[in-house]
């Protein structure tokens, strides 16, 4: 029986948070929007979705289109 490579992509994002001086919190997310350059970002980590998506790849690792199922 053959294998073929199967692509897995799971919905997800990362997390980073800084301490913002401002009055209220409301200031302090508008602050951190305006410029978040100014501010020192932690990496809380990752943070996964249920959703998952699987795609069949050629021998040259391109996604094969109709070989896509999941739940996204």
């Amino acid at each position: 029986m053959p294998k073929f490579s199967v692509r897995r992509r799971v919905d997800a994002y990362v997390d980073y948070v800084a301490r913002v001086e401002a009055n209220t919190p409301a200031e302090a997310a508008e602050l951190a929007n305006d410029d978040e350059a100014a501010f020192e970002w932690e990496c809380e980590g990752p943070c996964e979705f249920d959703a998952r998506l699987f795609i069949t790849l050629d021998a040259e690792g391109y996604e094969i289109d109709g070989t896509q199922v999941g739940d996204l």
